[in-house]
C-alpha cells in the first residue's frame, strides 16, 4: 500500500512535466541488460584441466565463500540472482566456461560444449551472449595472442576467433536471435615497446582471417571489438587501443564495445556515445564501476551510470546500444554482487525514461540554456524511487532492501556448503 500511494504522489509529480511514468517503467522492463556469467566463480572457468589463476590483464581478488565450482552451480546462482532482478535479463558467456568430460582446447571449441548454456537458457527464456576467452591459457603467458609474432601461435588463436564464431551462431539459432560477440584481447607491453606498429598490423590480419569467414551469419553472429586503456602486464602498451578499435570498427562495418573502465581514469564515455554512432550502426556497452582503473567493481547508480544512460535517451538511440555488465569481485556474496550491479543499471535506464528530455531540449533550441540548467537540477531531486520501487513491485521481485533476506537465506542454505 505504501509503494502505491508514493508512486502516484510520483506519478502526478513527473505528469507535471509530461512524462508518463507507466510507460516509462514498461520500457525500462523491456531493454535487455546481459548478466556475466562469470561473476559466479571469479574468472576462473569450467574447462577441464587443472584451475589457475585468470590472467591477460584480469584478476578477481578476494576469497569470500561459496564460488561456483562447476557449471550447474554457476548457472544456479545466476539464476537466483536473476530472480531478484527485475526487467529482461540476458548472460554473456565466456569461451572458458566450456564444460566437456575431456578437455578441449581453445582452438578446437564447438557448440556441443556450451549445450548446457543453451538448454538452460532455454528453460530459464533469456537469451545468450558469448566472449572468446584470449587469456587464462599457456599461449598466452607472454601477453600477446592475435598480435603474437609466432605465427603457429597467432595462428591458434585465430582458429579460437573462428570457433568463437560458429559457438555464437549456434547459439542464436537456438534462441532465435542474435547472439553479441564481445572480441576482448589483453595483448599489450608491461614497459616501453621499440615497436608499436608491429603488433597492430598483425592484430587486425587475424581479425580479417577471423571474421573473413562467411559461412558464419553475421545477422546471427553480431561482433562488437573492445579496447582498452591498460591492465596488468599491459601498463604501458595495449595493442587493441581505443583508436585501433574505433578505427577497426568502422573500416570493417562491425561494432564497437566500450567498457566505462578502459579509458584514463578521469574519462568518461557518455559523451563518446553521440560521436560513434554519427558512423556505427550500434555499440556495446560494459557498465563496470571504475575506480582509479579499470578495477571491474560492482556497478552503483552514481552519475557516471546515470550519464551514461541520459545520453541514450537524449539521442533516443535506445536501439542501437547494446547493455552488458562487467565487473567482478571475490570478495563479497557474489549474488550480492550480481543484484547489486545489475538493479543499479536498471534503475539508470528507467532514470533516463524519466528525463525531461524534450523540454530540455526544446529550451536549448530556444536559447534559455538557464532554464534548461535549471530543469536538470530539479531533476535530480524528483520522486524517482517511487517509480523505481513500483517498478520492482510490478514485476514481483522484492522491493528496497528486502532481497538481501534471500540472499542470506541462499547463502546459508546453498553457497555455504560448497567447500
Amino acid at each position: 500500500m505504501a509503494v502505491e500511494q508514493a508512486y502516484k504522489l510520483a506519478k502526478e509529480r513527473y505528469a507535471a512535466f509530461g512524462i508518463n511514468t507507466d510507460r516509462a517503467i514498461e520500457k525500462a522492463l523491456a531493454l535487455p541488460i546481459s548478466l556475466h556469467c562469470w561473476q559466479a566463480d571469479d574468472v576462473v572457468g569450467f574447462e577441464t584441466k587443472p584451475e589457475g589463476l585468470a590472467g591477460g590483464g584480469i584478476m578477481a581478488t578476494g576469497n569470500y565463500p561459496g564460488r561456483a565450482r562447476n557449471g550447474e552451480e554457476a548457472r544456479a546462482d545466476i539464476a537466483k540472482a536473476m530472480s531478484l532482478i527485475p526487467g529482461t535479463q540476458r548472460c554473456n558467456v565466456h569461451a572458458l566456461y566450456y564444460e566437456a568430460d575431456h578437455y578441449v582446447d581453445r582452438d578446437e571449441m564447438t557448440p556441443a560444449g556450451f549445450q548446457k548454456w543453451m538448454d538452460w537458457a532455454s528453460k530459464e527464456g533469456i537469451k545468450l551472449d558469448f566472449n572468446p576467452s584470449f587469456f587464462s591459457h599457456p599461449k598466452a603467458e607472454d601477453g600477446f595472442t592475435l598480435s603474437n609474432r609466432d605465427d603457429e601461435i597467432r595462428a591458434f588463436w585465430v582458429k579460437h576467433g573462428q570457433a568463437s564464431r560458429k559457438i555464437a551462431e549456434a547459439m542464436a539459432e537456438a534462441q532465435g536471435s542474435p547472439c553479441h560477440v564481445n572480441w576482448w584481447t589483453p595483448d599489450g607491453a608491461k614497459d616501453i615497446p621499440a615497436d608499436r606498429f608491429g603488433p597492430r598490423a598483425r592484430m587486425a590480419k587475424s581479425y580479417d582471417e577471423i571474421m573473413a569467414d562467411d559461412s558464419v551469419d553475421k545477422a546471427k553472429c553480431v561482433d562488437f571489438i573492445e579496447s582498452k586503456l591498460f591492465g596488468i602486464g599491459s601498463e604501458e602498451y595495449v595493442v587493441s587501443s581505443a583508436e585501433f578499435c574505433a578505427d577497426y570498427a568502422l573500416s570493417r562495418k562491425i561494432g564497437l564495445c566500450m567498457d566505462m573502465g578502459h579509458f584514463h581514469p578521469t574519462e568518461t564515455i557518455h559523451g563518446k556515445i553521440s560521436s560513434h554512432l554519427q558512423f556505427m550502426d550500434q555499440i556495446l556497452l560494459h557498465v563496470s564501476r571504475p575506480i582509479r582503473w579499470d578495477s571491474d567493481h560492482v556497478t552503483l547508480f552514481n552519475d557516471d551510470l546515470k550519464n551514461v544512460f541520459l545520453e541514450i535517451q537524449r539521442g533516443n538511440v535506445w536501439d542501437r546500444v547494446i547493455i552488458a555488465l562487467d565487473f567482478f569481485d571475490a570478495s563479497i556474496n557474489r549474488i550480492g554482487a550480481y543484484v547489486t550491479g545489475t538493479r543499479a543499471a536498471r534503475k539508470g535506464i528507467l532514470y533516463a525514461l524519466l528525463d525531461p528530455t524534450e523540454q530540455l531540449q526544446s529550451y536549448e533550441l530556444e536559447g534559455k540554456n538557464a532554464h534548461r540548467l535549471a530543469l536538470m537540477e530539479e531533476f535530480t531531486s524528483m520522486p524517482f524511487a517511487a517509480v523505481w520501487d513500483m517498478l520492482c513491485e510490478r514485476t514481483g521481485v522484492p522491493v528496497g532492501a528486502a532481497w538481501l533476506a534471500d540472499m542470506e537465506a541462499y547463502e546459508t542454505d546453498v553457497l555455504s556448503l560448497r567447500s
